[in-house]
């Protein structure tokens, strides 16, 4: 049990995590903060928060909890500002899908107070956002990501991984870097792919009449297309390297398709749809085991 939760940015993930948590029984109170006045008393309206604060630095004050739910590219000013506050009891998370920036932040903001900061990345989200539709149940059954370092206090740690698992997380630790190379292929292309696919037909003069007639397939592929802007645009920028190197892979395996098409070879055409299709089905079945640690 925390006595008091210090949320930093009262949006879908840190209000769902303020919900989950009272849910779960595991907070007494919620002090929140977000850049936007109207964002907090939101959220406190809609009971996402208890007590509103006028900065980051009194949302974290007196908090045993603290939950940076700001955009990546704000987490070393978010952590400068709350750092005289943070001691070794307390626990400093954050959510961001990056985690190479966000260790390398931590470091420069905290310095020898870093071992409270566990970054953390939990795999959900929607492509809606805003504290309206902050969700309790958001991080159920999801995956939750623990990249420490070699200075993260192994207590906070431990911490860190109790509340996850007590909000229904199944939760793994990796590396940064090994975090932001698998997300790169995993996450950060397919957005760019979804978004690029989705510009690629309204670009073409016939695109509206193409999407007119589009049907479920196009729809699911797309479905990612429909994320934040800004947020999409930190996260591609903040993994920039790893992204480009995952295009380049992916850019190699559609040359493959279209040699194979523009030569009509039918039979290399059905391998590596086989290839793609089975390896498809084996995932399906994989992500349905026990997931461990990776390091």
């Amino acid at each position: 049990m925390f006595e008091q939760l210090g949320l930093i940015g009262c949006g879908l993930m840190g209000g769902s995590f303020a919900l989950a948590l009272k849910k779960a029984g595991l907070v007494k109170r919620v002090v929140g903060y977000s850049k936007s006045p109207s964002t907090t008393d939101r959220a406190r309206q809609l009971g996402v928060i208890d007590v509103e604060a006028p900065s980051a630095l009194l949302a974290a004050a007196g908090a045993d909890i603290v939950l940076l739910a700001v955009p990546v590219a704000a987490t070393q000013d978010t952590l400068k500002a709350i750092k005289h506050l943070v001691t070794p009891q307390m626990l400093v998370m954050d959510v961001g899908s990056t985690k190479t920036d966000v260790v390398h932040a931590a470091r420069q903001a905290l310095r020898d107070r870093v071992g409270s900061f566990v970054p953390a990345h939990p795999v959900t989200g929607r492509e809606v956002s805003g504290v309206e539709y902050a969700d309790a149940d958001l991080y159920q059954g999801r995956q939750v990501i623990l990249t420490p370092t070699e200075r993260t206090l192994s207590a906070q740690l431990q911490k860190a991984e109790s509340v996850w698992t007590a909000l229904g997380c199944r939760v793994q630790s990796m590396s940064p870097e090994s975090h932001d190379t698998a997300f790169a292929a995993i996450s950060h292309l397919p957005h760019m792919l979804a978004f690029a696919m989705m510009n690629g037909i309204t670009a073409q003069a016939e695109g509206e009449t193409f999407l007119s007639v589009a049907g479920p397939g196009f729809r699911d592929f797309t479905r990612i297309a429909a994320g934040d802007a800004k947020m999409w645009r930190d996260i591609l920028l903040a993994n920039r390297d790893e992204l480009l190197a995952q295009s380049a892979h992916f850019r190699q395996a559609l040359t493959d398709f279209e040699q194979a098409v523009q030569q009509g070879d039918g039979q290399a055409i059905e391998n590596l749809i086989t290839l793609a299709s089975e390896t498809r089905a084996h995932w399906r079945m994989g992500a349905q085991r026990t997931h461990k640690a990776v390091s």
